[in-house]
């Protein structure tokens, strides 16, 4: 499918900026509806959200008014969230990172990949196949919301601010 540079920028952008909102915006207004969109702790899980829920919007948008494009995102979303937590666990659990800038970078250059993959697949998108796609993401928005419900005791669900890892929230 064929995207303008420009608006795959913009909206790029925009996604990574609405993500970088959405994580003080439960620190700023906590709720139970803000707990389902913005992370309520430090954990790896938990910043699923911050890639999961801008990207979502930012595919929808882009697709409008293109039936059936929303798929290839669809499938990137679940990409880019598994890249989320394996980079995510590499640098945190495995090497014991940081550093915040660190964590930016890895977050940028996930949403960045985001934008760029599905511009390489190549329509048309018919059968049922293409519904694994949308039946992932809603899964995913699924397990979102029971995992910041009822988050287990692994270390993927662990706040890991309490261990040193990543800066805490300012107060």
């Amino acid at each position: 499918m064929f995207y303008p540079k420009r608006q795959l920028i913009l909206t790029c952008i925009a996604a990574m900026l609405a993500g970088c909102a959405l994580h003080f915006l439960y620190h700023w207004w906590p709720n139970p509806v803000t707990a389902l969109v913005s992370p309520i702790n430090e954990s790896l899980w938990e910043h699923v959200k911050l890639v999961f829920w801008p990207y979502l919007a930012a595919a929808l948008i882009l697709n409008r008014d293109r039936p059936g494009g929303v798929r290839p995102w669809l499938l990137t979303l679940s990409l880019l969230c598994g890249a989320t937590l394996l980079l995510g666990w590499l640098y945190h659990v495995t090497l014991g990172g940081e550093a915040l800038w660190v964590d930016l970078v890895l977050y940028a250059a996930v949403m960045i990949l985001g934008f760029w993959l599905p511009t390489r697949f190549s329509g048309p998108f018919h059968g049922v196949r293409w519904l694994l796609p949308i039946l992932a993401a809603a899964l995913l928005a699924l397990l979102i919301a029971w995992f910041t419900v009822h988050p287990p005791e692994a270390l993927l669900f662990r706040d890991l601010s309490a261990v040193g890892s990543w800066l805490p929230l300012p107060c």
